[in-house]
This record gives structure tokens, sequence and C-alpha cells, in this order.
């Protein structure tokens, strides 16, 4: 599955977090080898944050106040990819501001019956349009989807 991660995200990306998730990768990552971890180490991290100070995982920049707009900035430059890992929280509100081009679910066939919910009820409907499948292992799919904008059911 690593393999099939390293190669959806592609050889050169910057990564796009909120705090918990940069906080959680940054207490792994710098210590990790391999393909992922490189990738991850050298990629510049956009911090959506209100204790930028304390970003010490690099290279690494916070946002801003306004998140969105930060996220416009860094979008509107001649950069790499932005890769989201995680982020519930900022990956709802960047699908709602149309930052989002394209969404990549790790499918596990494991059912639960409560846990944290991808997006919450409140949120207006997003519609995705199937662009691959892969299985990944002998039970994981890596599912790939262009975001096409707000739901309508006509």
């Amino acid at each position: 599955m690593g393999e099939a991660v390293a190669e959806a995200q592609g050889k050169r990306f910057d990564l796009l977090l909120g705090r918990r998730t940069y906080d959680i990768f940054a207490g792994y990552w710098p210590n990790a080898n391999g393909p992922i971890a490189d990738g991850l180490n050298a990629a510049t991290k956009y911090v959506a944050t209100h204790r930028p100070a304390s970003l010490g995982w690099g290279p690494v920049k916070d946002l801003g106040a306004d998140v969105m707009e930060g996220v416009r900035g860094v979008k509107a430059t001649d950069g790499p990819d932005l890769v989201v890992w995680g982020g519930s929280t900022l990956t709802t509100m960047l699908l709602e501001q149309g930052l989002v081009d394209e969404v990549v679910l790790l499918v596990y066939p494991i059912l639960l019956g409560r846990g944290k919910r991808l997006f919450e009820d409140s949120r207006e409907p997003r519609q995705l349009m199937l662009v691959s499948t892969k299985a990944v292992g002998s039970d994981v799919l890596m599912n790939t989807y262009r975001h096409v904008g707000a739901w309508s059911p006509n």
C-alpha cells in the first residue's frame, strides 16, 4: 500500500495540513525512512494554525489568519501539487470553497457502528466523480475522485 500512496502523491508535492495532523506527523515522520518519509520530509508544509511560532518540522509556513485566503495564495503559485492528509475540518472547508481538485479515499472493509464522521451534518452535499479505482493489497481500495461541486438532486 505504501507504494500506491507514494505513487498517488507524485514525486514532488507540498502538504496542506491542519494543526492536529501536523503535530501527529511531526512526531513521527522526521525520524522515519523510506520513499514516503522522504517525500513528506522534503515537502513544504502549509499549516492552518494559530500558533505559527511553534512549527518546528520544516520546511513549513503557516497559512495566516484567513486560512482559505492563504490556500488561495499557495494555489496561485506555480508550485507542486498540494496534498491534504487527514484534516476532516480543513477538507470540508476546502470543498465548500471550491479549492479541491481531487479526492483520494482509501476504503477499508471495516464496518464501524460509531466514530467520527468524515464530514459534519451541517455541510452542503458535494458531488464527486470517480476517476479511477485500484485494489491495494488484498482488501483495500484506493478511489480517486474529481470534485465536481455542490450536489443537486435535479
